[in-house]
């Protein structure tokens, strides 16, 4: 007999909620990680000690410049429309060890008070798709759980995000577990399948760029209407890589996402002033952003700085350095994948204006 899958999601939302602590899972971080060393290879495995059946939870791991403790970086998408992916399916669950957990959570679902009515059709309705073949029109049934092939395949199950902060997002990925042979793509259905692009989303999520400090001369002081001038070190110039990988048994895919420096925009803190270019965006010429001062240029235009019209007051302005990373990214099986939306990190400097002093004789 065949429905359509969707139409069973909704009748059995009961019974996913009730089984929301076996079915899902929250997206590993990973260990912390310094700037451009090291790896995590946290994975889950075990076996199934009542048939023997092998299996290996799929956990995402970080390697490369990520932030410290698992959790976001620095990096703001200059894309406001894009965020990285609030849940995926990944692969959870060998056939034996699925079997020995689902049935149980159906069994005690099945025995809980008031199940009864939609929500005891609904536990029947699951319990019939793996155990006895019972499909919808693009989701196949199960035989026994699929044990006659454990180890050639696992089941796929939801993974929250953790760092997604919408409840609704992060639980949106809410259909059953699904079976996928050992080196086989997931049905084209689940559009939310983990992929190397989902990972590389993931990994400019936990990328970590360095801080931003702008050189400026005069530094920490300046004068009014004196061009102030702004650059950055060559240095600062780096690629910074950030991977995020599944590795087990039957299934292995990566994604590195890479961020290279493209422009720096000045925002001097107050509207009295004059950013140079007007637009205030410095971009990278032969290799630098700006030109560092020198003797002998005090009456020069700076390719990148500042000119601020009025005094701070004996207070202070508060100097915004936004750099911009142009952000691309590589992964398994994919040639020439499109760039990301660009990255920005900020950093702020108090910068000090003084009036320029005269003396009259």
């Amino acid at each position: 007999m065949n429905r359509s899958r969707r139409t069973v999601c909704t009748t059995a939302a009961l019974t996913l909620a009730l089984s929301a602590l076996l079915l899902t899972d929250v997206a590993h971080a990973g260990k912390p990680v310094g700037s451009g060393k090291g790896s995590d290879t946290s994975e889950e495995g075990g076996s199934d000690k009542s048939g023997g059946g092998i299996y290996a939870a799929a956990k995402v791991t970080y390697s490369g410049s990520v932030a410290k403790g698992g959790g976001s970086g620095n990096v703001t998408s200059s894309d406001v429309n894009w965020t990285p992916p609030p849940c995926w399916y990944a692969p959870k669950y060998g056939a034996k060890e699925f079997k020995k957990k689902m049935s149980k959570e159906l069994e005690d679902a099945a025995g809980a008070p008031g199940m009864a009515g939609h929500a005891g059709a609904a536990i029947n309705e699951l319990q019939r798709h793996y155990e006895d073949d019972y499909g919808w029109t693009d989701t196949p049934g199960y035989k026994d759980y699929n044990v006659d092939k454990d180890g050639e395949g696992m089941f796929w199950a939801a993974v929250e995000n953790p760092d997604e902060p919408d409840y609704l997002k992060r639980t949106s990925c809410s259909d059953i577990p699904f079976w996928v042979e050992n080196g086989e793509a997931p049905p084209p259905q689940y559009e939310e399948a983990i992929s190397p692009e989902i990972l590389a989303a993931l990994a400019y999520q936990h990328m970590e760029l360095p801080k931003t400090k702008v050189t400026l001369a005069p530094d920490g002081t300046t004068k009014v209407k004196l061009p102030t001038w702004a650059w950055l070190d060559k240095a600062a110039f780096d690629e910074v890589k950030a991977t995020a990988a599944i590795d087990i048994p039957g299934f292995r895919i990566e994604a590195t996402t890479t961020a290279k420096p493209k422009s720096l925009t000045l925002d001097p803190g107050t509207g009295d002033a004059t950013t140079l270019p007007a637009n205030g965006e410095c971009p990278i010429v032969d290799g630098t952003i700006g030109e560092p001062y020198a003797k002998g240029k005090a009456k020069e235009t700076p390719p990148c700085g500042i000119v601020y019209g009025r005094s701070s007051a004996g207070s202070t302005f508060p100097l915004k350095a936004f750099l911009t990373w142009e952000i691309s990214w590589t992964g398994t099986g994919q040639a020439g994948a499109e760039p990301m939306p660009d990255g920005k990190i900020e950093a702020v400097q108090d910068v000090t204006v003084e009036e320029i002093q005269s003396v009259n004789r």
